[in-house]
């Protein structure tokens, strides 16, 4: 198979930063990013927003990638929604012109454009996949609707690539039918990399949207009170939100020689400044598709505590992190214990190079790369 080189793909994407919600898709982001040191990416976003009247679109240009971004009126009526979002669709299309093949961005509903231009432009694609709701592990309910399209949709693909196998497992489960080859999120290893700086008087670092049912907060929360009462002082840092819908529950617990922090959503490059200082990382998960602060955390050269959820529970066994069954709290304060009493000793630069090799941009790049080259070549 040969490595293509200088298409123009077409990013179609359900989710992607926007001013309406900057964080929204990150990950896809970082894979347009990764595509674009080989190809020219277009991305085509749309998003509805009540501080706009009519639709605008924004064009953003970064080298070799360029995200076209339509702001719709907001609507209540799914009806006039469609129409909106259809004709920002074709306004942005008109301004990409010509491309070589469209990589889809999370399956539903964006996926009924790269339909759309399959059946009447004979246009070829392959899906990434990212969305939880697809996992065996939440049990979410799918109207008959978005099933039928979906099935479609993956069906017409010529890859489906969720973002572990885990989640590839989980669209299969629920008949999805397709060619699948999963291909996990980029790592920025050139930010996430190890310091020589000396590490913060023991912490702990969780990172997340802090949503309590899917990352279990209050269980570490919980879990942080017994720590104290054998650890003594400690810092415990809660990134990516703020404590207000935990208040109740640390007022309670009483902390008194523990130090929990909650701190709102920061940049990558302060992201990776606390994680690299950092003597655990931890993910409580109940589920993940991938869990990209992990790999992050390794490649910082800190020692992760994971659930057996997301992309650490696929890959080979390490001395670098430990993984635990889901809502085992004893197991996650043990751990902590004994990273705290006897920490292990980490060649830092091995880590990194662990994430990178599977990872980086330049890794994801090709493997996407391949893809391209055997989607174009296929008869799908």
């Amino acid at each position: 198979m040969f490595l293509a080189k200088n298409l123009h793909i077409l990013f179609l994407c359900s989710w992607f930063p926007s001013e309406e919600f900057p964080t929204n898709g990150d990950f896809i982001k970082r894979h347009a990013e990764a595509v674009s040191i080989n190809h020219k990416v277009s991305v085509l976003h749309i998003v509805s927003s009540k501080n706009k009247s009519n639709t605008i679109i924004e064009k953003h240009i970064n080298n070799n990638l360029t995200s076209y971004t339509a702001y719709v009126r907001s609507t209540k009526n799914p009806l006039l929604k469609a129409v909106l979002f259809f004709k920002a669709y074709i306004k942005i299309l008109t301004l990409i012109g010509s491309y070589s093949l469209i990589h889809l961005n999370t399956t539903y509903p964006f996926g009924i454009f790269a339909l759309h231009q399959k059946l009447f432009k004979k246009k070829k694609y392959i899906i990434s996949e990212h969305w939880t709701g697809y996992l065996i592990r939440q049990k979410k309910r799918i109207s008959s609707t978005h099933n039928f399209i979906t099935k479609y949709i993956i069906k017409k693909a010529t890859y489906v690539c969720p973002v572990s196998n885990e989640l590839k497992l989980g669209m299969q489960n629920l008949g999805f039918k397709g060619n699948y080859f999963p291909v996990g999120n980029v790592i920025n290893t050139t930010i996430f990399k190890p310091t020589k700086d000396k590490k913060d008087p023991f912490t702990i670092v969780h990172v997340s949207g802090l949503n309590d049912a899917q990352k279990n907060i209050s269980d570490m929360l919980k879990t942080a009170k017994k720590l104290e009462q054998k650890l003594g002082h400690f810092t415990w840092k809660f990134i990516g939100g703020a404590a207000d819908s935990y208040q109740k529950l640390i007022t309670e617990l009483q902390f008194k020689s523990a130090k929990i922090e909650f701190t709102n959503h920061v940049s990558q490059k302060e992201l990776a400044n606390h994680l690299k200082r950092a003597s655990v990382c931890v993910s409580f998960s109940n589920y993940e598709t991938f869990g990209i602060v992990m790999p992050e955390a390794i490649a910082c050269g800190t020692f992760v505590v994971s659930t057996n959820t997301g992309i650490l529970n696929e890959l080979e066994p390490q001395n670098f992190f430990s993984i635990i069954d889901i809502k085992n709290s004893n197991d996650l304060a043990k751990e902590i214990i004994n990273q705290y009493k006897n920490p292990t000793k980490l060649n830092t630069e091995d880590m990194r190079n662990f994430v990178k090799e599977k990872f980086s941009k330049q890794v994801i790049s090709e493997i996407f790369s391949n893809l391209y080259a055997a989607t174009l070549n296929s008869n799908n």
